[in-house]
């Protein structure tokens, strides 16, 4: 297996987790599935690759000192920080992380991970992320396809073409389908969960850049090149950074690529979107209940109930979620946890009036 760069992004607010996660004080930086924060679980994975030079962190210059202490709670202390001036989705970041790791290496390897995503098999991601890192070296932007264990409608999907090495090229990318074609994806086989994880050359992934939206190419060159050296971390040029577009990695490169191969993954992967999704992660008691920190649950069945900073009782509930924290208390079906986004904009906007 190749040494392999990891890159790790740390952006996003995850509002669905509201009220533990919030633009302040985003999902990556809360030990949601065990003890560790998601983030430093994601560096402690990203250091078991094979490697010779310590991750890269893109996240703004906001979560500079949050991300460093993380990174090194997760055994990475000399991490690389490069800080957005501003968000500009998924592509701008993973060109900036392409442009470090080549800065370092002209034939770097680039894993580029999630920073909010939950693995439970550390050596199937592991083994997976080498099998991906061969094709890479082989001038393939690979993306790890997380084997369907349901007929998930919140995914993405992408249908594999003809095999070549350890995966498959990529037929197409699917966008999050109905019940009806989710299920007949399963049915059929052939189709993967799309989890964002790729793994590419750096220099490949910018030439597939350049060639597929040049205007983000440029932009994101020349945000690297005016980049300047601060406490906290290599800040990218502000004014170059400014003028790029923003657009996610799928759509700027891997739905326009010939050269997408997809690497099925079975690593026990969650994108921990939801409090319903922690709610399967979690631990249960005899009744089906969930309960973190200081929660009890009397007469109770399938019910999720996490307590922050006082001790929460539920009584008498059926398939509920409750998540308190010292400034608010979340209540709601487990059906209906899509919906907790509109209350945390909710809360958003009460707060800035």
């Amino acid at each position: 297996m190749p040494a392999v760069r990891a890159a790790i992004l740390c952006g996003g607010a995850g509002t669905r987790l509201w009220p533990v996660s919030r633009d302040s004080a985003p999902k990556q930086f809360h030990p949601l599935v065990g003890d560790r924060s998601l983030l430093s679980a994601t560096v402690a994975r990203a250091l078991e690759l094979p490697h010779d030079r310590p991750p890269l962190i893109v996240t703004s210059a906001a979560f500079a000192a949050e991300a460093r202490a993380h990174a090194a709670a997760g055994g990475a202390p000399d991490a690389v920080l490069l800080l957005e001036p501003s968000p500009r989705n998924t592509a701008p970041a993973a060109a900036l992380a392409a442009h470090a790791a080549l800065a370092d290496d002209p034939d770097a390897i680039v894993a580029l991970l999630a920073s909010d995503h939950h693995i439970a098999d550390g050596a199937a991601f592991t083994r997976v992320i080498g099998e991906a890192a061969t094709l890479a070296a082989d001038g393939r932007i690979a993306t790890l396809g997380i084997v369907p264990t349901s007929p998930h409608t919140g995914y993405g999907y992408i249908h594999a073409g003809p095999a070549r090495g350890a995966g498959f090229d990529v037929d197409r990318f699917v966008e999050k389908p109905n019940f009806e074609t989710a299920v007949r994806f399963v049915t059929e086989g052939g189709y993967f969960w799309n989890a964002g994880i790729f793994v590419f050359r750096a220099r490949d992934f910018l030439n597939e850049l350049k060639a597929h939206r040049p205007d983000i190419a440029a932009a994101a060159e020349a945000a690297w090149m005016t980049r300047r050296e601060s406490a906290r971390g290599i800040v990218a040029g502000e004014d170059a950074w400014r003028a790029c577009p923003a657009d996610s990695i799928d759509y700027a490169v891997a739905e326009r690529t010939s050269h997408a191969v997809v690497v099925p993954a079975s690593i026990g992967w969650s994108d921990v979107g939801s409090w319903s999704t922690l709610m399967e992660l979690a631990p249960r008691d005899a009744e089906g209940n969930a309960l973190i920190g200081s929660a009890r649950a009397l007469e109770s069945r399938g019910c999720y109930v996490r307590a922050s900073s006082r001790n929460v009782v539920v009584i008498g509930a059926d398939d509920m979620i409750v998540v308190e924290t010292p400034d608010a208390v979340l209540v709601v079906h487990k059906d209906k946890t899509q919906s907790v986004k509109q209350a945390s904009a909710l809360f958003a906007a009460q707060a800035a009036e």
